[in-house]
């Protein structure tokens, strides 16, 4: 076991409502972080409430305890009402508290704040803050900090742990993992986890939609830099064709990423007609983290995203590419 933060842990021994939340657009870690701490809490004897700015998406539906995760900042400011003095809000996989979505200027208002985080980026914000950047994932630290609390890791709990490792990893294959890491998932996998079961749910569950609507994202593919680099993209008429809908891009980017030439793949996404949001995935020695830094973004050295507002999808990618270019030329 490698240790959490101290003050972390004082935090969650000391209050009896815990409010958990995580960044917008939530991904599995963010997710599986979340609903596994709340059962590990839970069975603290703590009261918690799970807040997202959006629902859950779909992809994620299957994970244990999703339904109570709240999305109506009404109900957070009544649980925040109700606990007085003895509340502590902790922020889980978030960088920033931008990040943490349209209500994040009022959820920063309920102190003390932990951030709990494997952010490269990460801006320090919070009372108090665990960030160790060299972790796989939130969920391999939730899991540390289980075993530092002594609290039991329940069945549910090892599954949403499980689930966050595995996609924050790339299913085990990006350089973040580590032995802890494999030691982790081991044990996860002792308490009830089925890996079958979870692949099965991550990426054998997918829509005809879907389907089409990869094979329309993979036909905008471009390649530049000696095909360096490959850049696929999504708009809204896409989605709108295919009868689908942006959660349905999940991991589409592994595909060019997994060229043998490629060393860094982008993904660019017109979430809105005047926004455009960026994922960027690197291999080898190119740190993408400096480059998503320039528009305002962040992560780590070989995934790293970025989000714009007033500018269209050509635009993005004109900005972008000559910043690849000079990352991936030696």
């Amino acid at each position: 076991m490698k240790s959490p933060d101290q003050a972390v842990l004082e935090a969650i021994q000391a209050k009896g409502h815990i409010l958990l939340t995580t960044h917008y657009n939530p991904d599995g870690d963010a997710l599986g972080s979340l609903l596994g701490l709340t059962e590990i809490l839970e069975g603290m004897n703590k009261l918690v409430l799970g807040y997202l700015d959006g629902p859950v998406p779909p992809l994620y539906r299957f994970l244990p305890g999703c339904a109570q995760i709240q999305t109506d900042i009404e109900k957070i400011r009544d649980f925040v009402t109700q606990a007085k003095d003895d509340i502590l809000t902790i922020c889980l996989d978030c960088g920033d508290e931008k990040r943490l979505g349209k209500n994040s200027l009022e959820l920063m208002s309920f102190r003390p704040i932990m951030v709990i985080d494997h952010h490269q980026g990460n801006s320090g914000f919070g009372d108090g803050a665990w960030v160790e950047p060299h972790r796989s994932s939130t969920g391999e630290m939730i899991f540390d900090l289980a075993e530092a609390l002594g609290a039991e890791i329940s069945p549910r709990a090892a599954e949403c742990l499980y689930t966050a490792i595995s996609t924050d990893t790339g299913s085990f294959r990006y350089e973040s993992t580590s032995a802890h890491t494999f030691a982790v998932a081991g044990e996860l996998v002792r308490l009830g986890v089925r890996p079958e079961i979870i692949a099965n749910n991550l990426y054998d569950n997918y829509s005809l939609g879907r389907l089409r609507l990869m094979q329309e994202v993979l036909a905008s593919l471009e390649m530049h830099g000696k095909d360096r680099i490959a850049i696929i993209k999504v708009t809204q008429k896409m989605l709108a064709r295919t009868f689908t809908t942006m959660e349905d891009t999940e991991h589409f980017i592994n595909f060019p990423r997994a060229v043998r030439s490629v060393r860094v793949a982008v993904f660019i996404k017109e979430v809105a007609p005047d926004v455009v949001s960026v994922s960027l995935r690197a291999k080898g020695q190119c740190d993408v983290s400096l480059v998503a830094a320039q528009f305002g973004g962040g992560g780590h050295r070989n995934a790293s995203g970025f989000r714009v507002k007033g500018q269209g999808l050509e635009a993005v990618r004109d900005a972008l590419l000559p910043l690849l270019l000079q990352e991936t030329r030696s």
